[in-house]
C-alpha cells in the first residue's frame, strides 16, 4: 500500500492524500460504507458502485467469523469474489464488537473467550488467530486486534488496557510475519491507538504505535458515548504525534459534523453505521440539516427527497411518497433512504476533498457544520 500527502489546508489539519492498493486507488479523505456480514445494508452491489461509488467498503471480522464463517469465504476466493465487489475492502478485527459483548466475554492476557449472539457457541480470538481470519477472509487492509475501552473508563483499567493492547499489536505483526498471503495481492496492517479519554495515555499510545512502523494508522475507543468534545480533543492529540506520511483511520465515527471536525484535526478515513442505520429509521442527512421522514408534516409534501443529493432517489421520488413507504413499513422506503444517506457521505468527504485542494477548507467546514446543525 502506498499513501500521497497531496496537500494541506492552511488554515486547519486537514489533508488530502491518494492512498493506492491492488485493488485501486482511495482518494482522501474518505467515508467507508459498513458492509458487516459482506453487503451494505439494502444496497445492491452495483447502486454501491454506480451510485454511491465509494472506493472503499469495510467487512467485520467477528461477524464474517460467525457466518458465513471463513471456511466458506476461503472457498468463495475470498471476500472480494464472494460478495463480487472489486474494490478495496478494510476488515474491522473484531476488537469493538467483542467490547459490545461485554456481558458474554471473557478477556485474559492470551485472548478473549466469547458467547456468540447468534446460538450460544464459545469462541476464542486472540491476535494470533485473528491475523489468519483476516489472512483468509483477504481485505485490502486489516485490523490489529485490541482491546476496545468503555466509556467512562477508569484510569487503571484504561492504562492497563493499553499496554495490552500494544502487546497484542506485537503479537500480531509477529504473527503475521509467519503468515503467508492467501490470495495474489497483498494486505496493509494498521494498528491502533487506545488510551480512552487521558491524553497522558493517548500520547502514549500514539507514539506506540507510530513506533511499530505500520503503513497506516488507526484510533479506537472513540465514539463509544463521550462527548464530542473529548473525542475531538483525543483526536487532536494523537494526529499531533502519528506520522504525517501514513493515512490516519478514526474508527466508527459519525455524524456529518463529527466527520467534518474530525477531518479538519488531520484524519483521513471513517466508517460509521451511523448512515445506514438511521436511514432505516427515517432519519435523513442532508447539507442543510436531518429529516425525521416520519413526521407528518412530509404527508403532503410533494417536493424531492432533496433537490441537492447527488443520488437517483433524491429527485425521482418525493418526501410524501418516501414518509409513505415508512408508513406502511414497506422495505423500498428503506433502501431508498439508505441510498440518499451514503450518497450524502460519499458527497460530503468528497466535497471536503475539494475545498482542501482548493485552499478554504476552513471557511467551508464552519459554513457546512452550522447549517447541518438543524433539524427540518
Amino acid at each position: 500500500m502506498q499513501f500521497e500527502l497531496l496537500t494541506k489546508d492552511s488554515q486547519s489539519k486537514a489533508r488530502a492524500g491518494k492512498i493506492t492498493t491492488d485493488h485501486g486507488v482511495i482518494e482522501t479523505p474518505i467515508f467507508m460504507p459498513v458492509g458487516t456480514v459482506a453487503t451494505v445494508k439494502g444496497v445492491h452491489q452495483r447502486e454501491l458502485k454506480e451510485v454511491i461509488n465509494p472506493d472503499i467498503i469495510l467487512g467485520n471480522t467477528y461477524h464474517l467469523y460467525l457466518r458465513p464463517q471463513t471456511t466458506i469465504i476461503e472457498k468463495a476466493g475470498g471476500l472480494h469474489k464472494f460478495m463480487n465487489w472489486d474494490r478495496n475492502i478494510l476488515t474491522d478485527s473484531g476488537g469493538y464488537q467483542v467490547y459490545s459483548l461485554s456481558s458474554n466475554r471473557k478477556i485474559k492476557e492470551e485472548g478473549v473467550k466469547f458467547k456468540s449472539h447468534i446460538d450460544g457457541s464459545y469462541h476464542v480470538f486472540t491476535p494470533e488467530n485473528v491475523m489468519e481470519i483476516q489472512r483468509k477472509i483477504g481485505a485490502d487492509i486489516i485490523m490489529a486486534f485490541d482491546e476496545c475501552t468503555p466509556y467512562p473508563c477508569d484510569y487503571n483499567y484504561a492504562k492497563r488496557s493499553m499496554h495490552m493492547t500494544h502487546r497484542w499489536l506485537d503479537r500480531c505483526i509477529n504473527h503475521l510475519e509467519k503468515t503467508p498471503l492467501t490470495y495474489d495481492y497483498n494486505q496493509a496492517f494498521f494498528p491502533i491507538v487506545q488510551g480512552s479519554t487521558y491524553k497522558d495515555l493517548r500520547k502514549q499510545s500514539a507514539e506506540y504505535i507510530a513506533n511499530a512502523g505500520a503503513v497506516g494508522n488507526a484510533i479506537g475507543g472513540l465514539s463509544v458515548g463521550e462527548p464530542a468534545e473529548e473525542m475531538y480533543a483525543m483526536t487532536d492529540v494523537v494526529c499531533e504525534i502519528l506520522p504525517e506520511d501514513k493515512p490516519r483511520y478514526l474508527m466508527g465515527v459519525g455524524t456529518p459534523i463529527n466527520i467534518l471536525e474530525n477531518i479538519a484535526l488531520g484524519v483521513d478515513m471513517f466508517d460509521c453505521v451511523m448512515p445506514t442505520r438511521n436511514a432505516r429509521n427515517g432519519m435523513l442527512f442532508t447539507a442543510h440539516g436531518s429529516i425525521n421522514i416520519k413526521n407528518k408534516k412530509w404527508e403532503a409534501d410533494f417536493s424531492p427527497i432533496d433537490e441537492m443529493g447527488i443520488t437517483f432517489v433524491d429527485t425521482e421520488y418525493s418526501k410524501a411518497y418516501l414518509r409513505h413507504l415508512f408508513t406502511v413499513n414497506e422495505l423500498l422506503g428503506k433502501q431508498i433512504a439508505t441510498i440518499h444517506n451514503l450518497g450524502f457521505y460519499l458527497w460530503l468527504v468528497r466535497e471536503a476533498r475539494k475545498h482542501i485542494l482548493a485552499g478554504d477548507f476552513a471557511a467551508w467546514k464552519n459554513k457546512m457544520v452550522k447549517q447541518m446543525d438543524n433539524r427540518l
